[in-house]
């Protein structure tokens, strides 16, 4: 069959990293098994196991030149994928086949290799967040005192500023950043266990040496670059590792989502809009349209990748004792692609908010239509103090606020409620004066400096860090 002949994850095809399809692959996995075996066989012997130098020597020359058909063909004569591998391994390195997973249980290879992809995947995703970051930070400076409407309830509200409403989706990340790096730094191993995690086959294996079997488990761990192992376990660690993991994900996917919401809603607006290539149609029957694509292929995946959270605590509240089997066809399903589906989101937030084109004048027209009515209290404060009666031009305001509101909605008509309230002689303001009271500048408060203070006390601050490293560019589609 040809790649067109059968079915292929849209995420491996069209979403996701090279980077991430790489690290979930087959060869990454099965790579990485290897070099658990020969960890452990390293460390088995360092400790007085006796293994040759020949098969540690044949088991690092075949770290990576995996013949997977032979290993299908293992496979399906004992239906145990990691004794496949045994075999498959053990017929490249031959003066290893004996020693190959001594005294091990599949979990020291399935579950070790899987916190280590997860924790690299973890590492993929810190730079994709702090890429997003820097574009953000980007905007929000260039666009920090750009009045625009905030709005509660979906409604017109007091004035923000285009660059303040860019660090509120630059907070989200900024929370999911930190629990990202916290997983990232506590993320254990599961170690040197044995099957039910008594690390009985181990304590045989070094003649009841209890301290010997409690280095190899420090041995091997330190080995594959992890600064400690989970304390106890089953035969496999606790499930809830993954849950923690995924609620990460869910978190930055549900950050997402909301920036994406957002930019739909304002693109609607016609105030700012996503990236749009030159050649790029926006409908196949309607040639004016320009959609937010992009935005929404950011929603559709992270209700993809929110739906599959309470998944991971679903499996972890199963596994009866010391482990059942039921979680791994689901975790082979849920856990890759949890990644490859945050990694898509990520690509595609980063494009957006490194090519967001601003309407200022589109913004400012919205702006005109509602601030008359915002600006009413000082209005009534100005009157006041060129010398009206409060109770009269509180009553002169509201009978025009009213009248302007009417006409904008019934004749659709711009608010001049300016233009009246200066016309009437019961309000003593001259239009310049009512004009210069509601400028808008006048009605952002503080947003313009919360950007700064922002960007220089909690983003910036980030670069600081050695690990904040951006992804090297990928051609990717986005």
């Amino acid at each position: 069959m040809t790649s067109h002949d059968t079915y292929s994850s849209p995420l491996a095809e069209r979403y996701a990293s090279a980077a991430m399809l790489s690290l979930w692959s087959p060869q990454t996995r099965y790579g990485l098994w290897r070099r658990l075996w020969l960890a452990l066989a390293e460390c088995e012997q360092e400790l007085g196991v006796d293994i040759s130098a020949a098969a540690i020597s044949e088991m690092r020359a075949h770290l990576d030149d995996i013949d997977f058909a032979a290993v299908a063909t293992f496979e399906k004569r004992f239906r145990h994928d990691v004794m496949a591998h045994v075999h498959a391994f053990g017929d490249a390195a031959p003066a290893a086949r004996g020693v190959i997973h001594l005294g091990a249980t599949s979990a020291f290879v399935t579950d070790n290799g899987d916190l280590i992809q997860i924790r690299r995947g973890l590492e993929l995703l810190q730079a994709r967040l702090h890429a997003v970051l820097a574009a953000l930070a980007s905007f929000a400076r260039q666009w920090r005192a750009e009045p625009t409407l905030g709005y509660t309830h979906l409604q017109p509200a007091q004035l923000t500023t285009v660059g303040k409403r860019a660090t509120l989706w630059m907070q989200d990340l900024v929370i999911d950043l930190a629990d990202l790096d916290y997983r990232i730094a506590n993320l254990p191993l599961r170690g040197v266990k044995g099957t039910t995690g008594t690390q009985a086959s181990f304590l045989a294996l070094f003649k009841g040496d209890h301290s010997k079997v409690r280095e190899l488990d420090r041995r091997v761990t330190a080995a594959m670059g992890f600064r400690g192992s989970i304390a106890v376990s089953g035969q496999t660690y606790t499930r809830k590792l993954d849950a923690q993991v995924l609620s990460v994900l869910s978190g930055i996917a549900a950050s997402a989502a909301k920036f994406a919401s957002d930019i739909r809603m304002l693109q609607a607006f016609g105030e700012i809009e996503e990236p749009f290539e030159k050649e790029q149609i926006g409908s196949s029957a309607m040639a004016y349209k320009r959609n937010p694509m992009r935005a929404e292929r950011i929603n559709s995946l992270a209700r993809f990748v929110l739906s599959l959270e309470t998944n991971a605590n679903q499996t972890h509240s199963v596994q009866y004792f010391e482990r059942t089997l039921d979680d791994s066809a689901n975790r082979r399903l849920v856990v890759p692609e949890m990644f490859l589906a945050t990694d898509a989101i990520l690509i595609l937030m980063e494009n957006i908010a490194a090519g967001l084109e601003v309407h200022p004048a589109r913004i400012r027209a919205r702006v005109a239509d509602e601030l008359p009515f915002m600006a009413t209290e000082a209005l009534l404060v100005r009157a006041v103090e060129a010398g009206g009666d409060r109770q009269q031009v509180h009553e002169v305001i509201r009978v025009h606020s009213i009248a302007a509101a009417r006409a904008m909605k019934d004749d659709g008509k711009a608010n001049d409620m300016l233009v009246r309230l200066a016309g009437d002689p019961a309000f003593t303001v001259p239009l310049d004066d009512v004009r210069a009271v509601t400028d808008p500048s006048h009605f952002i408060g503080r947003a313009p400096q919360q950007v700064d203070e922002f960007l220089a006390e909690v983003f910036e601050p980030l670069l600081l860090s050695p690990a904040r490293m951006h992804m090297p560019a990928e051609q990717v589609r986005v």
